[in-house]
């Protein structure tokens, strides 16, 4: 789940977890209607921003806190926990406490006191993002793997559209709390629903250009003020049939090549350049 901060996606966590109530609409887990069904009950584990551990507690008794809540038997318990911090290679700290921890470390016995649930749907709010870009790129492998040898629905709230193209099968991309897309990474990038995402998903993000749909002939124009564009392929039947529409373009930057000299050309000012490693 991918927007602007601030923007509805912790909410619709929240829904899904059933600690606030959708003002319309249902929630499903699978062909299982939860919309009234009390958050203890719909089998959710949540790992946020902030690690939230128990800082009196060694990392052990931090992820066997959950299952003796729920009376698990102590053999039991032994058994998921060692099996949890070795998925998160943790195993080696389990005798410490949160303070002795680096902040990856933190994470990572955060995901582990998640995972030792083995929940229906686990929600993930910005968990990585108190992280330094190397332990990010890191814990992002981790959680992939993570999800793919769990088979569980990881429902992961991000503000970073980079991050949100990277991790995901699917993505939701959420405005003002109203859904604007829904897509694979590939879908969102090359087809975006509008305007706020083409704009929103990207980074450098894509460059938009006005113009004038001109029918050709053998080819179709889009003629914009110091520029004229072939449209290929052939233009949609909606757009066709608004011949000489005002039209906007959108460009990637990685699409952008830089010509020989003596190409036709006119005079542009360069205001700063951006290696992105392509």
């Amino acid at each position: 789940v991918v927007g602007p901060v601030g923007l509805w996606q912790t909410t619709t966590l929240n829904i899904i977890a059933g600690l606030e109530d959708p003002t319309s609409g249902q929630v499903f887990f699978d062909d299982d209607d939860v919309t009234n069904v009390p958050p203890e009950r719909r089998d959710i584990a949540m790992v946020f921003q902030t690690y939230a551990l128990y800082p009196h507690m060694r990392v052990y008794d931090n992820i066997a806190f959950g299952l003796r809540m729920r009376h698990t038997p102590t053999d039991e318990i032994e058994r998921l926990v060692q099996e949890a911090a070795k998925a998160m290679e943790i195993d080696h700290l389990l005798k410490r406490k949160p303070r002795e921890l680096s902040g990856g470390q933190r994470q990572r016995v955060a995901l582990a006191r998640a995972i030792v649930r083995n929940a229906h749907v686990f929600l993930l709010d910005e968990p990585l993002s108190n992280l330094d870009a190397k332990l990010r790129v890191t814990m992002r492998t981790e959680l992939k793997r993570l999800h793919a040898e769990l088979e569980k629905t990881f429902v992961y709230v991000t503000h970073d559209q980079a991050e949100s193209l990277i991790m995901s099968d699917r993505i939701v991309v959420l405005n003002e709390g109203k859904l604007q897309q829904l897509g694979t990474p590939e879908e969102i990038y090359n087809q975006p629903a509008n305007e706020f995402i083409a704009g929103f998903v990207g980074s450098p993000p894509m460059n938009f250009f006005d113009g004038q749909l001109q029918n050709g002939g053998d080819q179709w124009l889009i003629k914009g003020e110091g520029y004229t564009c072939e449209f290929t392929p052939a233009p949609t039947q909606r757009l066709t049939e608004n011949a000489s529409a005002n039209v906007q373009i959108g460009v990637r930057p990685e699409d952008i090549e830089v010509l020989p000299s003596e190409s036709p050309h006119r005079p542009s000012h360069c205001c700063g350049t951006r290696t992105v490693g392509q």
